[in-house]
């Protein structure tokens, strides 16, 4: 069902994990990869021959390599990219699609690529090297931080295939654009340069292409010096807060703020700014 991954050791960076993709595309090369920099796993879609579309077989690696990392005490976070300059991911291999059925490569309860549709429970940050359409939008929409490239391009191109972003890209523009702003890129699959979506708040960097994975990889390590328990409660209480009123929402944070303001963790972040030095976090 999955894509076959291989593990490899490698020096200095940690352990890269690498994928196969299917037999759909004859690929010169694995369909997705992973590779540790620091306490980052950094996850790759590796098919720029065909603009880092996804087959199914890459979809449900990448679900994995992402599982992966989530499981990894080692790793606070995640980052999202593509392999190439054309393209971040032109979402899914409409070549497949057209073969075995649109849709084929979703995985069940997840979405596309195992994330448009589900909580990760460690932070994304999406590394837009390249053009991000259809299901690569959705991706980046699922990040929590968002870092793109001088020229990128983002759209959601469904409706000109008869279909819908239905996967996480109608509901979550819904909760961070303007009606009007989200309308031409959904009714009339508008493409949007990346400088236009930071204006909007959608993208929290441009810069040149070169410099797009160093940068998530300063945003990633910034986040990484802070607790990161209290990143994790943090991320879960913005999600809860959307969903429901400011009062439940209030009283979420205070059911956390028991646990939180109890935790060796915060105990130590105290005692660190009472006596003039950095806190030396233990990773749980």
């Amino acid at each position: 069902m999955g894509g076959r991954a291989v593990l490899r050791r490698r020096t200095g960076a940690g352990a890269g994990l690498t994928g196969v993709s299917g037999p759909s595309e004859p690929a010169p090369g694995p369909g997705a990869r992973a590779e540790r920099i620091g306490d980052v796993l950094v996850v790759t879609i590796d098919r720029p021959h065909v603009r880092n579309a996804v087959d199914a077989d890459t979809s449900f690696l990448i679900d994995r390599l992402v599982g992966e990392g989530e499981a990894d005490p080692a790793v606070g976070a995640i980052v999202l990219t593509g392999a190439g300059d054309r393209a971040f991911c032109s979402g899914m291999d409409m070549k497949e699609a057209a073969v075995r059925g649109a849709g084929h490569g979703l995985i069940p309860g997840r979405g596309f690529c195992g994330v448009t549709e589900r909580r990760v429970a460690k932070p994304l940050i999406a590394a837009i090297n390249g053009h991000a359409v259809a299901g690569g939008f959705e991706l980046a929409l699922a990040c929590d931080l968002v870092v793109a490239a001088e020229g990128a391009v983002f759209a959601l191109p469904e409706v000109k295939r008869g279909l819908v972003a239905f996967t996480g890209g109608v509901q979550r523009l819904a909760r961070q654009l303007p009606r009007a702003a989200a309308m031409e890129i959904i009714l009339c699959a508008a493409a949007i340069p990346a400088q236009r979506l930071c204006e909007l708040g959608v993208v929290n960097r441009v810069v040149p292409a070169p410099r797009v994975l160093p940068e998530a990889l300063a945003l990633a390590q910034t986040m990484l010096a802070n607790g990161w328990s209290a990143l994790r409660h943090a991320r879960a209480l913005f999600d809860d807060a959307q969903d429901v009123s400011m009062e439940e929402a209030i009283a979420i944070g205070h059911r956390m703020g028991a646990q939180i303001l109890n935790s060796p963790e915060s105990r130590e972040g105290v005692g660190a700014y009472a006596e003039h030095r950095s806190a030396r976090f233990v990773r749980e």
